[in-house]
C-alpha cells in the first residue's frame, strides 16, 4: 500500500475498495423481498489520474403490485456492482447484483451475478392455495425458500444475510436481503425476517408496510400484502481505504456526498461516497 511510481503513471495510488449497488425493492400483492444490492471487494486496486464514481441507488417500492424497481448500478472506474433485483409479483424474482424473492405459489428467485451476491428465494410449491413467498438474495446466502406448514400455513423468506467488512476501520455488515410477507386473509403465512446487513423486513401483518432497505448498506426491501407500501432498496456505497503516507485525493467533483475519516482505522485515509455521482483525480 504505497504510491507507486512508474505503473500506470506517476502518483498512483494502490487503494482497497468496498463497492456495494443500489438494493432491490420487495413486492407489494404478497411477493418477494427486494435482493442485495451487487458486493464487490478489493484490496490491490490502482487510483489513477481521473474517474467516475457512482453510488447506486435503491429500488422503489408501490402499493402498486409489479410497480416496485430493481436497485442501480454502483461504479469505481472500471468496475461496476450490479443493482439488486426486484421482488417478483406473479414472477420469478428479478435477476441483479443479488436476485429479488419469488412470488407466492409457483415461482422462483432471480438469479445473482457470480461473484457478487447470491439468489433470491423460491415461492412454496407444495401447496397451491399459501402464498408465501421467497425472501431476497444477500451478499454471503441465499434469500430463504418459502415453506408450507401444513394446512394453511406457510412461512414466507428470510432475506440472506449481508457480509462483514472491517474496511472503515469498524466491522459493518452490508448487503442484507428483504424479507417475503405476511398473509392472514384464508390462510395463515408469517412474514421473513430482514438479512443482517440492512435487509428491510416483510410486513408483519397484512397492514404493515414493508421495511425499507438500509441506505448505504445497499439492503433489499421488505415485501408487503396487497396495495400496502412495499420496502425501498437501500442506497448503496463506494468506500476508498489506503495508507495515509499516499496524499489526499486532489479533486472530488461537487455531484458527490462523501466524508474522509483519518482516525477510526489509524494509519488510513477512509473515503466514503454516500451519495451521487462525478468524477475523482488522484
Amino acid at each position: 500500500m504505497q504510491i507507486l511510481a512508474g505503473v500506470g503513471g506517476a502518483g498512483d495510488i494502490v487503494s482497497e475498495y468496498l463497492l456495494i449497488a443500489g438494493g432491490g425493492a420487495g413486492s407489494t400483492g404478497f411477493g418477494g423481498g427486494g435482493g442485495a444490492g451487487g458486493y464487490l471487494t478489493s484490496t490491490t486496486f490502482t487510483l489513477s489520474g481521473s474517474f467516475t464514481v457512482t453510488v447506486g441507488a435503491g429500488g422503489a417500492g408501490s402499493t402498486t403490485a409489479g410497480s416496485n424497481t430493481s436497485g442501480s448500478d454502483s461504479v469505481l472506474s472500471s468496475v461496476t456492482a450490479t443493482g439488486g433485483g426486484k421482488g417478483g409479483y406473479l414472477a420469478n424474482g428479478a435477476n441483479g447484483g443479488s436476485g429479488g424473492g419469488a412470488s407466492g405459489r409457483i415461482y422462483t428467485g432471480g438469479t445473482a451475478v457470480a461473484g457478487q451476491g447470491n439468489a433470491g428465494g423460491n415461492a412454496n410449491y407444495t401447496n397451491s392455495s399459501v402464498t408465501a413467498a421467497g425472501g431476497g438474495g444477500g451478499a454471503t446466502a441465499a434469500g430463504g425458500n418459502a415453506t408450507y406448514n401444513g394446512g394453511t400455513s406457510g412461512t414466507s423468506g428470510a432475506g440472506g444475510a449481508g457480509t462483514s467488512s472491517s474496511i472503515t476501520g469498524s466491522a459493518v455488515t452490508r448487503g442484507g436481503g428483504g424479507g417475503g410477507p405476511c398473509r392472514t386473509t384464508g390462510e395463515t403465512t408469517t412474514a421473513g425476517a430482514g438479512g443482517a446487513g440492512g435487509g428491510g423486513a416483510g410486513g408483519a401483518t397484512e397492514a404493515t408496510a414493508g421495511g425499507n432497505g438500509t441506505d448505504n448498506l445497499g439492503g433489499g426491501g421488505g415485501a408487503a400484502s396487497l396495495s400496502v407500501m412495499s420496502g425501498n432498496g437501500g442506497k448503496g456505497v463506494v468506500i476508498l481505504a489506503y495508507p495515509t503516507s499516499s496524499p489526499a485525493l486532489t479533486t472530488i467533483s461537487g455531484g458527490l456526498t462523501y466524508s474522509v475519516d483519518t482516525v477510526t482505522r489509524a494509519g488510513y485515509r477512509v473515503y466514503s461516497f454516500t451519495s451521487g455521482t462525478g468524477t475523482v483525480t488522484v
